[in-house]
């Protein structure tokens, strides 16, 4: 069975995100990478890592969703949960993407959440 692997990201919406992001790389050691966040190596023997990032408080990354973060799951076969999902009836996003970090895939909790599901490359 597909399934989460690990956290893959704590995203949230800021006023001032590269305002924020200095302020907690000043104060709390963050070392910001050059799209605005920061990266937490875990575990060498596993694919991918842990992302903090601010967004600007108006970003439509989130959407449909209200809410003002987003959570990111590492998955170890996207398509294959995204199937799981859709079978048990869970609002997936159609879209997916790929790209350097990996493939991402996005659904709906049943509190109006998106999740973000992340296969990091191999």
């Amino acid at each position: 069975m597909a399934k989460v692997i690990g956290l893959g990201g704590i995203f949230f919406k800021s006023k001032d995100p590269a305002a924020l992001a200095a302020w907690y790389a000043r104060h709390l050691g963050l070392e910001l990478e050059a799209w605005g966040g920061a990266r937490f190596d875990e575990d060498a023997s596993r694919p991918g890592y842990l992302a903090w990032a601010p967004f600007p408080d108006d970003t439509r990354y989130f959407a449909p969703s209200e809410q003002p973060y987003m959570l990111n799951f590492r998955v170890d076969d996207l398509a294959g949960l995204l199937e799981q999902l859709r079978t048990d009836g869970v609002e997936v996003d159609e879209r997916t993407e790929q790209n350097e970090y990996g493939a991402f895939g996005w659904v709906m909790d049943p509190e109006g959440t998106r999740v973000e599901l992340w296969q990091p490359p191999a």
